[in-house]
């Protein structure tokens, strides 16, 4: 009898469903950890700029650990064409920018099981924007029920919030949602840049470059770092870290495994991210729109990932690879 070989480490089924729950896991706490920056650091709601500055140095750490991480691996980071300058340039001030300017002023206005269910809409507008960019990808009755769903569950979420509750507004929810889409566009060009550049050097230049801007605007506009006690340091490293380790893992998984087997554990982002937003920021999960926005949202996430051939779809593609620009 002819022995079966032994699956790669990262090929095993337990492997892939250990890191994966665990990378979205760390994904999931950034929402309460953010939030618990913010009032370490003594960042009032509408103080954008200081907004900016802790962004900043959460991301410039990620991208200068990312980096650090693929030279030690001989991996050709410092050995960069002019043209993939140009795209990193533009992919990291999309794609990290412009996408945690909105996130993060709109994070301070609402809650974190809130913009938890809602920053998943990332995958619902991939697949949108994939119907209309690529010919071979359209919208299959499966994707678009997944997608219907999902925006229902945005729906659910944000009916019958006021009066005591935190209200709806645009630069709460609305802004959550706008870096949602904002991550879609940008996760399909980074797909583009990505298929001439490594992974891990694409991600950590772009989580650089969007750290230096977010930092250089903040600081501009007369941000501080705040009270940068102990703590709070501490809890900046951990979302730096976070961003590096969790993108690595998801990595490493992708390369190992089909797309569509990695990509369809992102309906455990916005579980996580509620889940420990109600634990460590004492918000409330069990209301029921609430809990049925999470039901339907993670559905949705589930049927469109689950689509047939999404592995091999252009929309799977960028779905996996932007779950770690979901980085929260």
């Amino acid at each position: 009898m002819t022995q079966q070989a032994t699956p790669p480490f990262f090929a095993r089924p337990q492997t892939v469903l250990i890191l994966a729950t665990l990378c979205c896991l760390l994904w999931g706490s950034s929402y309460p950890s953010i939030k618990t920056g913010y009032e370490l650091l003594g960042i009032a709601r509408h103080d954008v700029p200081s907004k900016l500055v802790f962004a900043g140095w959460r991301f410039l750490l990620a991208g200068a650990l990312l980096l650090v991480l693929a030279v030690a691996m001989r991996k050709p980071a410092l050995r960069l064409t002019a043209r993939q300058l140009r795209q990193l340039t533009v992919l990291g001030l999309a794609q990290t920018g412009l996408q945690y300017l909105f996130f993060y002023i709109g994070l301070a206005y609402t809650t974190g099981v809130r913009a938890s269910i809602l920053n998943a809409t990332t995958t619902f507008f991939s697949v949108l924007l994939a119907h209309f960019i690529y010919r071979n990808d359209r919208l299959s009755p499966r994707k678009a029920a997944g997608c219907l769903l999902g925006f229902a569950g945005v729906v659910a979420v944000n009916v019958g919030a006021g009066g005591a509750a935190i209200p709806v507004t645009l630069h709460g929810e609305g802004f959550i949602v706008i870096a949602a889409l904002v991550l879609s566009a940008a996760s399909i060009y980074g797909k583009q840049v990505s298929g001439g550049m490594d992974a891990m050097v694409m991600t950590g230049w772009q989580l650089a470059i969007g750290g230096a801007a977010l930092l250089a605007g903040g600081y501009a506009a007369g941000g501080t770092a705040g009270a940068m006690t102990a703590v709070p340091a501490v809890l900046l490293v951990y979302l730096a870290l976070l961003s590096a380790v969790a993108f690595t893992l998801w990595s490493l998984l992708l390369k190992h495994n089909p797309v569509g087997t990695v990509s369809m554990f992102a309906f455990l982002i916005p579980v996580f991210g509620a889940a420990l937003s109600a634990l460590f920021l004492g918000e409330s999960i069990l209301e029921w729109k609430n809990l049925a926005g999470l039901v339907l949202v993670c559905a949705g996430i589930w049927l469109v990932t689950r689509a047939p051939a999404a592995q091999s779809t252009e929309s799977g593609r960028a779905l996996a690879a932007g779950a770690g620009g979901k980085q929260t």
